[in-house]
């Protein structure tokens, strides 16, 4: 066959959020877009603030040398120092350019890290439920993802984490807030993360990095705020992109900084720029670059999803599902009335609603609503929602 063994194996376990997705397009192809309720895709309808089309309009008409030229791998110096400085403020240490490197995404971000610290057999471990696509990434460089159970409240389970680690363990990937739980991890909860890392890393004789991936650090409610990790734990990488907080998802811009008191921190930093060229990323997008560093700190209006996700887990939970309401990001993740979530979700659809199984996250039981959608299509599937719990709840 023309296609690898790998590859064919990929395709049939595909991302369930994106298999969802299709089938959202084969649904509204039959009944018609304005039937179906889609909340199956994390893809933000919040429009980008105002002072990004500002910044937008600055660079597309200045006059700069080369606008749209190869730049340095790493991205233009003043893009990396203004992210740096952004970056400081939020975790606390003293980032400069020199530990930002420019990146296609968060998960363009996610691919460099692993390829740099990555040897064939290695493991990286993740806390479920989590971004399946983790595994494709470990998977691409030769390594193994283990998956550790979360605590009934999807906060990080330390010990259970700790039970997996090995000496093959080069890393930890941490998701906050969370797709898909929106759960916020406590600070009190990353001390201790932290702690047992730094144990378990002697014990091993081996450093174990912390890739924080960040995407969500701004969508959060109610006055929380995601606890920095670099003052926390030295060896961390923080990844993330402005898909989310800048409602930018298609212009896969994000960055990759890593801890300035990392173990071999500099030599870290090499190897993602040299895995960004050798990744074919190349560099992440020059035009976006000038336009992110020039509204650091900028954000969408989040008080647009609080308003949904409250709407949503109000009539939700009246109708009798089991939810914790989300501190952050845009996704709500209840128990599956009955238990089995591909039941659920399957019944769903016969209501042209379209949601995630909580197996897609690799946690049965439960199913994903990424809220990020018009109200209307919210309110809209109210009666498809209350209609399948009455039936799986018999």
């Amino acid at each position: 066959m023309a296609v690898s063994s790998r590859i064919r194996g990929s395709i049939e376990s595909s991302s369930w959020i994106r298999m969802m997705f299709e089938t959202g397009n084969v649904l509204r192809a039959a009944h018609g877009a304005d039937k179906v309720c889609d909340f199956s895709l994390g893809n933000p309808d919040v429009e980008p603030p105002a002072a990004f089309q500002r910044a937008l309009e600055e660079v597309v008409s200045a006059s700069l040398i080369r606008k749209h030229g190869y730049m340095p791998n790493a991205g233009y110096p003043e893009s990396r120092a203004r992210v740096a400085e952004q970056v400081a403020r939020e975790q606390g240490v003293a980032v400069t350019a020199d530990q930002v490197v420019m990146s296609c995404g968060a998960s363009g971000a996610l691919n460099c890290a692993l390829k740099t610290i990555l040897d064939p057999g290695d493991e990286v471990i993740a806390s479920v439920p989590c971004f399946m696509e983790y595994a494709s990434y470990v998977d691409n460089h030769g390594g193994r993802l283990i998956l550790a159970p979360s605590r009934p409240d999807f906060d990080l389970d330390v010990e259970a984490i700790e039970a997996l680690i090995s000496a093959r363990t080069a890393a930890l990937i941490i998701n906050s807030p969370n797709n898909p739980t929106g759960r916020i991890y406590p600070e009190g909860t990353l001390r201790r993360l932290a702690d047992m890392l730094l144990r378990a890393g002697k014990s091993t004789g081996r450093t174990i990095y912390l890739l924080s991936d960040e995407p969500y650090r701004k969508i959060v409610y109610g006055g929380a705020a995601v606890p920095p990790v670099m003052g926390l734990y030295p060896h961390s990488i923080v990844v993330t992109s402005y898909s989310k907080d800048l409602s930018l998802p298609g212009e896969r811009i994000g960055f990759a900084a890593v801890n300035p008191a990392a173990d071999d921190a500099k030599r870290l930093v090499d190897g993602v720029i040299l895995c960004t060229r050798i990744l074919g990323y190349v560099n992440a997008p020059g035009l976006m670059q000038r336009v992110v560093s020039r509204i650091q700190g900028v954000s969408v209006d989040v008080e647009i999803y609080r308003r949904k996700r409250d709407l949503f887990c109000a009539a939700l939970s009246s109708m009798g599902y089991q939810l914790t309401v989300p501190e952050g990001a845009f996704y709500i993740f209840p128990r599956a009335p009955g238990g089995d979530d591909l039941a659920f979700v399957q019944e769903l659809q016969k209501e042209l609603i379209l949601v995630v199984p909580g197996r897609g996250f690799s946690l049965p039981g439960y199913f994903r609503i990424a809220y990020c959608v018009d109200t209307p299509v919210i309110e809209r599937a109210f009666a498809g929602f209350e209609s399948v719990f009455r039936r799986l709840s018999r």
